[in-house]
């Protein structure tokens, strides 16, 4: 098993997932932080706020807090402004992802297209047949 657990890990494919979960979860660190520092202040400055995480309405009439924090141990809360900065994260991960992928994929096919043509070599059996025939051509 221990073996069958080495060849497993060894293969390239592996080996490129592991390296793609650790590079996007990386990359989702970043598009956080844009999202949360950088574009919901301006969104929340747009609507008059200055927390747009802070975007609630209590579904208690216990809830008086002014933060989603202190009003989350007060009752139940409809977090509307934490749902909305999670869905940007999300479209805005997906957009560059898409552009990612789009480009990767407009190289593979620049990649094609300036290949050169290759003659395919024929089979190995073909091959030793006319390597008989010329063989016996010669005698």
């Amino acid at each position: 098993m221990l073996k069958e657990f080495q060849e497993f890990i060894s293969k390239g494919n592996v080996m490129d997932l592991a390296v793609g979960v650790i590079i996007g979860a990386a990359f989702g660190k970043i598009v956080d932080s844009l999202v949360n520092d950088i574009i919901m202040p301006i969104v929340g400055a747009i609507f008059g706020g200055l927390d747009f995480n802070n975007y609630f309405f209590g579904l208690s009439s216990n809830v008086h807090s002014a933060t989603l924090a202190d009003a989350k141990k007060e009752g139940a809360v409809f977090a509307y402004g934490s749902f909305i900065t999670v869905v940007l994260n999300f479209l805005i991960l997906a957009f560059i992802i898409f552009l990612m992928v789009k480009a990767v994929n407009n190289l593979r096919r620049r990649l094609e297209r300036e290949k050169p043509a290759v003659a395919a070599a024929p089979p190995a059996d073909v091959q030793l047949l006319t390597e008989i025939r010329d063989l016996l051509a010669k005698k």
